[in-house]
């Protein structure tokens, strides 16, 4: 039996392909490993803040120091991460808005690299706490950006999950969605063998 965490953050809840192959990823997952069970994040439906000030002066007080809402941004922030570390599996799905990942998404990110709970700094640098956890990102993509010095997506989410531990990481990138009907097809066949290729 698995647990797994499945964080969506398209802004569309219907024709999204981030969330379509997300989907069809967590029930693959499902199918290898009877008996498991998933957590749902939708980002998308319901945002979590952006790193703000409330959150940040949350992290520098202890818990008798803080405001209401302070604690109640703490908090937040501890179930994101209580999520995470409970997780076998994550599977990340987000579509490429300008290049890089979504908004959302990022915030998620600023809420679970958190100091001495999801990596610690030492003498030697910062290292993370979470490893041995492996991580599918799907993403949707309008042009063809894998390899290319134009995708900030990739790179950026492999470097957070790195940064806490996490290096077991896997992308199906469904590209070409606004390249015309043929080469959005084509897009779709290589993240449908992608997704086979996992199974």
């Amino acid at each position: 039996m698995k647990k797994i965490l499945v964080v969506q953050s398209s802004a569309r809840q219907e024709g999204s392909l981030s969330r379509e192959y997300a989907n069809n990823l967590v029930a693959q997952l499902q199918a290898k490993y009877p008996g498991s069970w998933v957590v749902a994040r939708d980002l998308g439906a319901e945002a979590v803040p952006h790193l703000d000030a409330t959150l940040l002066g949350a992290w520098m007080k202890p818990a008798e120091e803080q405001t209401d809402a302070e604690k109640a941004a703490s908090a937040r922030s501890d179930q994101l991460i209580d999520e995470l570390l409970a997780a076998d599996i994550v599977v990340i799905a987000s579509s490429m808005y300008n290049f890089g990942m979504t908004s959302t998404l990022k915030a998620w990110f600023d809420h679970v690299l958190r100091a001495g709970r999801t990596f610690k700094y030492t003498e030697a640098g910062p290292i993370g706490l979470t490893p041995d956890r492996k991580v599918y990102v799907v993403t949707a993509r309008g042009g063809r950006y894998t390899g290319s010095p134009l995708d900030f997506q990739a790179p950026h989410v492999r470097q957070l999950l790195g940064f806490i531990g996490i290096t077991d990481v896997e992308f199906v990138n469904v590209e070409g969605q606004s390249m015309g009907p043929e080469e959005a097809a084509k897009g779709r066949a290589e993240a449908d063998e992608a997704l086979a290729a996992l199974a």
